[in-house]
């Protein structure tokens, strides 16, 4: 049955969808986070720390963060495998272009396929800049996250790639969550206005929340 599901188009678009908000879901927690940094490099560093003793004593040291580095992954190799599939199966059922474009297409829409892979390129190296530390500037510093953020968004191409991959981001969520909606079966016509609605300022929100570390780094007010 799980081999039937996921060979179905409808399938990949189901599995598109779900692993797309366990990802939201996590974004949401995330940017919440990042925001403690402007409470000051104690208490951002604390966070950090609290994030690997999460669940003790009946987790382990970092068993916790670890269980939802597991499913994060699981998520975006899930949605990107379903993205290319889907894309794939889209190109072969019209191999020729369209003589015109949908002109009520936004350009989220048009975007989805590039944007995804910004993200994925990301996300690469945002693990190698900030939890490795294989490509971070000015020395990376174990168990020190205030003092690595600040050193990454004290350079211009650090900023550079973080601003691009969160505006691809707002554009994605835009998109993804109504999208998603659709395919979970919870859109309608009485619903489409409060979902696109519920896109637009999830989008905004993860933005906004997201590029307000660097822009903080930038304006001196986190250093």
């Amino acid at each position: 049955m799980a081999r039937t599901v996921w060979g179905s188009t409808v399938g990949k678009k189901t599995v598109m969808a779900v692993s797309g908000l366990i990802m939201l879901l996590y974004l949401v927690v995330h940017m919440i986070g990042n925001l403690k940094i402007y409470f000051g490099a104690a208490e951002f560093n604390h966070y950090a720390h609290w994030l690997r003793t999460l669940g003790e004593p009946f987790m382990h040291y970092e068993w916790t963060l670890w269980l939802v580095r597991v499913v994060l992954v699981a998520a975006v190799v899930a949605h990107a495998v379903s993205a290319y599939q889907l894309s794939r199966r889209d190109i072969k059922a019209r191999p020729s272009k369209y003589v015109h474009t949908r002109p009520r297409a936004s350009y989220a829409t048009r975007t989805m396929r590039w944007g995804g892979i910004i993200l994925g390129l990301f996300i690469v190296w945002h693990i190698l800049d900030l939890t490795t530390g294989t490509v971070h500037s000015g020395g990376f510093q174990p168990g020190h996250p205030y003092q690595n953020v600040v050193d990454t968004f004290s350079t211009w191409y650090g900023n550079v790639i973080y601003i691009v991959a969160m505006m691809a981001l707002g554009l994605h969520i835009r998109h993804g969550f109504w999208s998603a909606a659709q395919t979970l079966g919870v859109g309608s016509r009485t619903r489409d206005r409060a979902l696109k609605t519920a896109a637009n300022v999830l989008a905004l929100l993860l933005t906004v929340g997201f590029i307000a570390v660097p822009v903080g780094v930038m304006t001196g007010v986190v250093s």
